[in-house]
């Protein structure tokens, strides 16, 4: 007998024992179940996108002859297994191709026995037994001249008598379940969708009934993590409510539960998302730490979730069970690389309450996002400064920000507060000062609400977030709560205690980063003082307090007093520490640059070289420090004048320090800055210019506007720019350096002093000494007042009123500033400093000036 298969070419068919024929309209109902339910819009509605290289793998799987052919394609609920299989299965050429739907062994059963009666309508009145029967002799006896579709397996243990019987032809077997077909079939696991065949799903469904409103199809996908069944109904939702996608994201942000278990009018509301992910788990309460493990996986970032930060969770064996059975059934997916993913959707679902829904109970998800911040607390390393830890601290960042971000501060426990104020620390040094300072905010406030004012962990936190605004160069915030800091540890934990000491420290440290040194000094003394009384004379934070006064007397130019405390410190610590231990070698580091500071260059190179050596054995070639001391060597070279030396190594530091720590990380900038300055000291400004050009770009950008780095480096691009004679491009750059300074630093810092200073000489350059001379006058009567006579900031400020005094004609008073300033450097510096030549030169130019004969 001739018949039409579906795709209306004439084939004859075999005769069976019974005259079994196949109508024309058996496949037209496929995909459709033994009691002709739709299984889904997709299908129905003819549309499919993308999957090519799916569709290639299930062609060449059912390319080889056998005596049954089975392949199991597997997938997350909603992935699109069904209508992957529907579209491959309607371009095959086999006589007969039926589906069933598979999710138990009755309706294999039911399945199998309706094709009995499709095949050979008059066997409706035999009992479904014997049509199945009929059915299983007639696949038996045609030979690859038959295709199934079993859709929606659950077990593989239902198919099995299937499977059995048959022989010869082709079996495609759709299921949620991953493992337990090594027996059965060779398995193709099925992914989202490609972004772009999921936006033109979305598009397609959305349009097909005219032009709609398209804004936000893209971020309507990514929200959906390009599930075909999500996608599917979310645009038909958006179809028939006439709703945009944008508007249909912020629902499903505000109102997710009902979202998730929505369906447009006429789909099958029984194959939301929501409910078919139910039915999954319904299968595993027989694991009930699958459900909790999915609920606490919810709350960490889709990808790359480290699996040994649930080894706290539960026991070893029904961990790796309760893993294995979520993988299994495709809920989540082990990397095999240490690792799990699991979708985002999968994730919202599981974070949303739903009082109808036994695996989504409100306290089960509060107590899943609790544990989830414990287990992230207890898995962070202590040391984010070592970089040992940071790919630790890499691999959980994600997973902090997603937790944070997926309920508000008011749930923050103090567990949270922990993960974050470690998250902070880590960002902190690595220059993501923004991110820090947000986390040092929320968690200074979630320690407030939780334990109180007072508590020391609340205490800590406002330590922490003072250190965070100083960091970001927000002095007028961090003083202040510093300040407060101190106050509450005073009177909570007493006078004597570490915490007050180190309160104590950090803000006289802030005081230094100020200019305060009238305040600053006088702090770390008496600091200093208490802490040897409390801790000892060779307590770690002994050590480091007299290292920090130490510094403060080297930013007041005193010199006479840093050098000796620098090497007390190194001494002290050699003895207490070792002489590897990496504060040893910090120490080490900083005498030099006391020595370079003071002009010893003969004595600082030597420090700086065997710092490098020994940070580059004990701490490795690509360490921090180790750059730090690559950098502050190639400094000394520079400031020897040997920039054959310094330009190379200022090179290859800023290489490093882009790989080891990024782009953007303020010790790459430092070192771009650096290395812009030695291409000027070279006279190479064409380099040395846009170096400049991209650090204050870059600065301005990562740190802020404000940031006393990034006005460092507008100032150091003004003082290029008058190198190369661009006064017009350098003067206004000082002027606004110098009052962005004044407003950020205050009017008596440091470097707004420098601003005043480099100003007050570009309008000297410019010939404009009506301006200059007043400017620098105003300069050194600060100067000497607030860094003091014989700061060497003071004594190039009395050389530079001199230099402006000899361009006026005013030699009457140029030459003995230059004569007075001479003698207290000499008093003051090293033999041999470089200064000194330059202030001897001067002076003895002005006298030629004055009297030609001379000399």
């Amino acid at each position: 007998m001739a018949g039409r298969d579906v795709n209306g070419s004439s084939t004859q068919y075999v005769q069976a024992e019974q005259a079994f024929v196949l109508p024309a309209e058996v496949y037209a109902s496929i995909p459709q179940d033994a009691a002709g339910r739709g299984i889904s819009n997709i299908e129905q509605a003819g549309l499919f996108v993308g999957r090519t290289e799916e569709l290639s793998a299930l062609d060449a799987a059912f390319a080889d002859p056998g005596e049954v052919v089975v392949h199991t394609v597997h997938g997350l609920g909603g992935v699109g297994k069904s209508a992957l299989a529907a579209q491959w299965a309607a371009g095959r050429s086999e006589t007969v191709r039926w589906w069933v739907t598979a999710d138990t062994q009755a309706a294999v059963d039911a399945g199998v026995a309706a094709l009995a009666r499709a095949l050979q309508p008059g066997l409706a009145g035999l009992p479904a037994e014997l049509q199945a029967e009929r059915a299983l002799r007639w696949l038996a006896d045609h030979r690859s001249q038959w295709l199934l579709v079993l859709d929606n397996v659950e077990d593989p243990a239902d198919i099995r008598p299937l499977l059995a019987r048959v022989s010869g032809g082709r079996v495609l077997v759709t299921t949620r379940l991953a493992s337990g077909w090594h027996r059965h079939a060779t398995t193709i696991r099925l992914g989202v969708l490609d972004p772009a065949d999921a936006v033109g799903l979305f598009t397609r469904v959305l349009t097909q009934h005219g032009p709609r409103n398209t804004d936000g199809v893209d971020a309507a996908c990514a929200a959906l993590g390009y599930l075909a069944l999500a996608i599917d109904q979310a645009a038909a939702y958006c179809a028939e409510t006439g709703t945009s996608p944008d508007v249909y994201l912020d629902m499903l942000d505000r109102w997710p539960a009902e979202m998730f278990d929505a369906a447009a009018q006429g789909g099958d509301s029984a194959r939301t998302i929501a409910r078919i992910w139910r039915l999954t788990l319904d299968r595993l309460t027989d694991t009930p730490l699958a459900g909790d493990l999915l609920r606490l996986l919810a709350w960490y970032a889709p990808d790359r979730i480290p699996r040994d930060l649930l080894t706290d969770m539960a026991a070893p064996p029904g961990l790796a069970a309760a893993i294995g059975q979520l993988a299994a059934y495709n809920m989540i997916t082990d990397n095999h690389d240490g690792t799990l993913s699991v979708h985002r959707l999968v994730q919202a679902l599981a974070r949303t309450p739903d009082p109808c829904d036994p695996h989504r109970h409100a306290d089960d998800i509060s107590r899943a996002r609790d544990h989830a911040a414990e287990l992230l607390a207890n898995t962070y390393p202590d040391d984010s400064h070592n970089p040992a830890n940071w790919p630790r601290y890499q691999a959980l960042l994600p997973h902090t920000d997603a937790l944070t971000t997926h309920h508000t501060p008011d749930h923050d426990t103090v567990y949270t507060a922990a993960a974050l104020s470690k998250a902070a620390a880590y960002r902190a040094g690595q220059g993501a000062l923004a991110a820090a300072l947000h986390a040092c905010e929320r968690v200074l406030t979630t320690c407030q609400r939780v334990l109180g004012e007072d508590h020391p962990d609340t205490l800590a936190s406002r330590n922490s977030l003072a250190t965070a605004y100083r960091d970001a160069g927000d002095l007028a915030r961090a003083i202040p709560l510093f300040e407060q800091t101190l106050t509450d540890r005073r009177r909570v934990l007493g006078e004597n205690h570490p915490s007050t000491l180190n309160s104590r420290n950090s803000l006289a440290t802030a005081y230094r980063d100020a200019g305060d040194l009238a305040r600053a000094i006088p702090l770390f003394e008496q600091t200093l003082t208490d802490t040897e009384r409390v801790l000892g004379e060779d307590h770690p934070d002994t050590l480091n307090t007299r290292n920090s006064l130490a510094y403060a007397y080297r930013d007041a130019g005193d010199l006479a007093r840093a050098i000796p405390l620098f090497e007390q410190t190194l001494t002290d610590t050699e003895r207490v520490l070792g002489e590897d231990h990496p504060d040893t070698l910090a120490s080490r580091n900083s005498l030099a640059t006391a020595y370079r500071d003071a002009g010893d260059l003969a004595r600082a190179i030597p420090l700086f070289e065997q710092t490098l050596t020994n940070r580059t054995r004990v701490l490795g070639e690509n360490h921090p420090d180790t750059l730090t001391s690559r950098n502050d060597l190639a400094y000394a070279y520079q400031a020897a004048g040997d920039l054959d030396r310094a330009i190379p190594l200022y090179q290859q530091t800023l290489t490093n320090r882009t790989r080891v720590l990024g782009e953007n990380h303020p010790d790459t900038l430092t070192s771009r800055n650096n290395l812009a300055y030695a291409y000027q000291a070279a006279g190479d400004l064409d380099r040395a210019i846009p170096l400049y050009q991209q650090t204050l770009t870059n600065r301005t950008r990562v740190l802020d506007e404000d940031h006393p780095d990034t006005l460092a480096s507008r100032n150091n691009l003004a003082t290029a720019y008058r190198a190369a004679g661009d006064l017009e491009r350098a003067i206004p750059l000082y002027e606004q350096t110098l009052t962005d300074t004044e407003r950020v630093m205050g009017e008596n810092h440091p470097r707004t002093l420098i601003s005043r200073n480099n100003l007050a000489y570009a309008y000297q350059a410019a010939g404009d000494l009506d301006r200059a001379i007043p400017l620098y006058e105003q300069t050194l009567t600060d100067r000497t007042r607030v860094l003091g006579e014989n700061h060497p900031d003071t004594l190039a400020s009395r050389n530079n009123l001199a230099s402006a005094y000899q361009d006026a004609g005013d030699l009457a008073r140029a030459i003995p500033l230059f004569e007075q300033t001479l003698t207290d450097a000499e008093r003051v510096l090293s033999p041999g400093h470089p200064v000194i030549a330059v202030l001897r030169m001067n002076m003895e130019r002005a006298r030629s000036v004055s009297d030609p004969n001379a000399g």
